[in-house]
């Protein structure tokens, strides 16, 4: 009986046992199901790797390569040093820095007038067109024309990438030079009535340029003007007109022609041979003139001519060294070729 008792006694220790494992098992099922999934648990611990030598180390920590700080080593766990790198955006800001302290370009205004009676219009117009094409902006082409059905024009200047304006007109003219002057007349309108503030040029069809003309005309304060050559057709010589300069001061002119009556009052300057700050023409008392083009009879280009040169002082040569480089380039195409194609 004793061997018995002592069977069902183990017997229900055994089960106990068995029905407590199962219960702690089932907790703990329990407990992973509700716990987040992860690389990591709350059950989870450091694995640490011994090696030959008999040293612990811990593994190396994943590191976001955006990161530009620096990760510390504890004490414990040897992690690597990240050395801090030179953030893009960083660069940018000083870049855009160093850019706003410069001095903005002025606004060119060149003026051009073009009629179907000058010899080989086009192909000089679109040559000019070439070289503005090369200037860097702010620029503004205006270019003046007799009124006509054709389009050629307006498709080239848009085809040229140049900001400009296409200004035309009715009238009929049998002379060409007063063609030129009235076509001249306009723009400068066209500048007081829009009240367009920068460093007017007349650039002739047969001119030709140095770039590092451009970027001296921004240079003028209020006028300037400068030596240009005069290529002929049918000589072997070239012609020297404009200013004698000390330093960028204008102490003279170089005179073509001494017996022009009409020259012996101010000395002669060609329109291509100066430029001139834009708001002489609608704001004349920052300059502190009374007068300006509307009391000039429409004649703006003498209101000009005469304004540049009146006051010396306000002229500067360009270049700066003595007026000693030329430029730019004059073709001249004398009345004879103009009158014989017009009668041909």
């Amino acid at each position: 009986m004793g061997s018995v008792v002592e069977r069902s006694k183990k017997k229900t220790q055994l089960w106990k046992k068995a029905m407590l494992h199962f219960s702690l098992c089932f907790v703990m099922g329990f407990f992973t199901g509700l716990a987040p999934t992860g690389k990591s648990s709350m059950f989870s611990s450091t694995k640490v790797v011994t090696s030959s030598n008999g040293t612990g180390s811990a593994p190396q920590p994943s590191i976001n390569v955006n990161r530009t700080w620096t990760i510390a080593p504890t004490s414990s766990v040897n992690v690597p040093t990240m050395k801090p790198r030179i953030s893009r955006t960083t660069t940018t800001k000083l870049n855009v820095r160093s850019h706003s302290e410069l001095k903005p370009r002025r606004l060119i205004i060149i003026v051009t007038p073009t009629s179907t009676k000058l010899p080989y219009q086009q192909v000089f117009l679109r040559r000019l067109a070439n070289t503005i094409r090369l200037v860097p902006q702010p620029l503004l082409w205006i270019v003046v024309e007799a009124k006509t059905e054709s389009t050629e024009l307006p498709e080239m200047l848009r085809k040229t990438g140049i900001m400009y304006r296409h200004v035309v007109f009715k009238e009929n003219f049998t002379d060409l030079e007063a063609e030129l002057n009235h076509q001249r007349n306009l723009a400068l309108k066209h500048i007081e009535h829009h009240r367009l503030s920068g460093i007017v040029h007349f650039a002739e069809l047969s001119n030709v340029y140095d770039l590092q003309f451009f970027q001296q005309l921004r240079d003028i304060e209020v006028f300037g003007t400068w030596p240009t050559a005069l290529l002929a057709a049918h000589r072997k010589r070239v012609i020297i007109e404009g200013p004698v300069c000390d330093s960028s001061q204008v102490i003279g002119w170089h005179l073509r022609n001494m017996n022009n009556e009409t020259e012996t009052l101010t000395p002669p300057i060609h329109i291509s041979s100066f430029a001139f700050n834009s708001s002489i023409l609608w704001d004349p008392e920052r300059w502190g003139r009374t007068s300006s083009v509307q009391d000039t009879s429409q004649n703006s280009i003498k209101f000009v001519k005469q304004v540049v040169l009146e006051d010396e002082a306000k002229l500067k040569g360009i270049p700066p060294e003595d007026c000693s480089k030329i430029m730019l380039w004059r073709f001249n195409f004398h009345a004879r070729t103009i009158s014989n194609q017009l009668t041909s």
